[in-house]
């Protein structure tokens, strides 16, 4: 079914029959006059509470940039792609100039959803993704999530820096080879998500400041500066139609939003939630995910699919690598018992006093969620690229240690996030990497060394230099040279098990309870929506674990015979092992 779609955003630049119309919101200025790109600037005509419009001959193509009463020249804010970077001109883009072969695609629901997260740029841009994307779904993989693409300074870059949220980074390619991934990946039956930042700017090329000072906060301070003012209408409908946009117009499946509890004004996240699910097409699915590293719960009773499971990642590292600085300190502690939580409940941290954060509580109680509200994995961008040297836990840790934890976390009901390469069993390092002009690029280097400097394990190493090509080159992930093909057979090989018995129970699905077995291992058990009965074992430790006697048919075993041993009280090490009860 071919199909065409735009979203028609109350800003920027929209095309019609025969004129685009342009809207800027410049509340600080008296007058905004528009450069179309070979002619001379115009002024535009103000509007009640800052606004300015014009409609001009500029058929998609066209170069233009806003001119403020101080000289200088500005990006459109809902700029859908950029010449130059994000310094240069915006393009009138027509979105409808794309046709969609997938435009009867409705989605798949959520229960399906395996994630996938990658680095666009790891692949060598939308192009270099679309081509990735058969293997993907072979696997078994059912979503796709990207990584930030919001236009970014330079060539390279994680995207979190990006500072025009509406425009797709050249670098990757254009709007349209965009939309031709997309396209690729619903042929294939699957799911594309995009990971968005809403909780800031990065520091080079965020003009908003200079047309609408107010769009900020002076008097709260996020890590990144002054807090973005989510008080005022204005600011809220610009991330609100930024949702609709990703999701309507370029038919994105779902998205993550980053680091939601450094947004002050919770409430829009359920407004802008709400909209999302009055806008959406009947009958498609959609899903929203977060990330928040308060563990609040609040926002998943509502139109939020699902958030970013810290703790799961957090205690099963601590249990395979025995690392404890940073927040691994709050893991270390009655590990095992941490490890039947986050199995059963999802959090670990539920209101506790956390000692990395000086006993302060931290979290909301979460055993009353569904396993699907809670989005587990090892390894994501934060965890490995966070690190000094970006070490991946392929890297770190037994890779029967690890081969047992990825059984785990591929059959129980949590919805299960992959990290690039994790399936060919790579220990390529996944690296902080920038594309900054100087000055910047020199605060960055000597911010990431000073940051590990405090870290016993990082003292006189040589940091790698962020800004540095060879930095984002050696990211890109490479599959390990003898252990790629035996770990691509697993996750092939678990994937389908989950699809076939797992899935279809996953809807209604809840926690019937979980124990620890002894320092490093967890049994845990849920009723699925199906009436079926699934019991999770694993040993996280080289000895074996004293277990009681546990019932059902095997479905899965690290290694034969495991199952036959925990019947006999004896989980052994470096194992799991997973029991299906069918309903009666």
């Amino acid at each position: 079914m071919s199909a065409a779609f735009e979203r028609k955003l109350p800003f920027g630049a929209s095309v019609g029959a025969d004129k685009t119309l342009f809207r800027f919101w410049a509340p600080a200025h008296p007058e905004v006059r528009l450069e179309i790109e070979g002619s001379d600037p115009v002024a535009m005509a103000p509007e009640d509470g800052g606004w300015f419009s014009a409609e001009l001959p500029a058929p998609a193509g066209s170069r233009y940039r806003f001119h403020l009463p101080n000289g200088l020249a500005v990006p459109d804010p809902a700029s859908r792609f950029q010449d130059g970077d994000i310094h240069g001109w915006s393009v009138v883009v027509d979105p409808k100039a794309y046709h969609w072969k997938t435009g009867g695609w409705t989605g798949r629901p959520w229960a399906e959803t395996v994630v996938y997260e990658l680095h666009v740029g790891c692949f060598g841009g939308f192009a270099g993704v679309a081509e990735a994307l058969p293997l993907l779904a072979e696997l078994g993989v059912t979503a796709v999530q990207l990584m930030p693409i919001a236009d970014f300074p330079g060539a390279r870059n994680w995207g979190y820096d990006g500072v025009l949220p509406y425009a797709p980074d050249a670098a990757y390619g254009t709007p349209d080879e965009l939309k031709a991934l997309i396209d690729r990946a619903h042929g294939l039956g699957l799911m594309v998500f995009l990971d968005v930042v809403y909780n800031h700017f990065g520091p080079d090329g965020n003009y908003i400041g200079a047309a609408a000072p107010t769009f900020f906060r002076d008097d709260l301070q996020t890590p990144w500066g002054g807090a973005i003012d989510f008080r005022l209408p204005e600011v809220r409908s610009y991330f609100t139609e930024n949702t609709l946009y990703w999701l309507m117009e370029h038919r994105f499946d779902g998205l993550r939003l980053d680091a939601v509890h450094a947004i002050s004004e919770q409430d829009w996240i359920d407004e802008m939630a709400a909209a999302v699910r009055a806008t959406v097409e009947p009958g498609r699915h959609v899903h929203l995910i977060l990330e928040n590293e308060h563990n609040q719960q609040s926002h998943l009773a509502g139109d939020v699919d699902a958030q970013w499971n810290d703790d799961f990642h957090h205690v099963i590292h601590v249990l395979l690598t025995g690392e404890r600085e940073g927040y691994y300190e709050d893991y270390v502690e009655d590990a095992a018992a941490k490890l039947a939580r986050t199995l059963s409940e999802g959090f670990v941290y539920q209101g506790e006093p956390s000692p990395h954060l000086d006993g302060k509580p931290r979290g909301t109680p979460s055993g009353h969620l569904p396993p699907t509200a809670f989005i587990s994995f090892l390894q994501n961008h934060d965890q490995i690229g966070n690190r000094a040297f970006g070490d991946r836990l392929t890297a770190l840790a037994d890779p029967r240690g690890v081969e047992a934890a990825t059984a785990a976390l591929l059959l129980i009901p949590h919805i299960p996030m992959i990290f690039m390469g994790e399936e060919v069993a790579s220990e390529t390092p996944f690296l902080f990497f920038t594309d900054h002009n100087d000055e910047l690029a020199e605060a960055v280097r000597f911010g990431r060394r000073k940051e590990f400097a405090k870290f016993a394990a990082f003292a006189g190493a040589e940091i790698p230099d962020p800004n540095a090509a060879s930095t984002f080159e050696r990211s890109i992930p490479e599959p390990h040279p003898e252990r790629a093909e035996e770990r691509t057979a697993l996750y092939r090989r678990l994937l389908a098990l989950r699809a076939a018995k797992i899935t279809p129970g996953v809807p209604g699905a809840k926690s019937a309870g979980a124990e620890p077995l002894g320092p490093k291992a967890a049994v845990a058990r849920w009723e699925l929506g199906d009436g079926s009965r699934l019991t999770v074992a694993l040993n996280l430790a080289e000895e074996p674990a004293s277990i009681a006697p546990i019932e059902g048919p095997v479905l899965f075993e690290t290694t034969p015979g495991a199952a036959d041993a925990a019947r006999a009280g004896q989980l052994p090490g470096y194992a799991t092992i997973a029991l299906l009860e069918s309903a009666a």
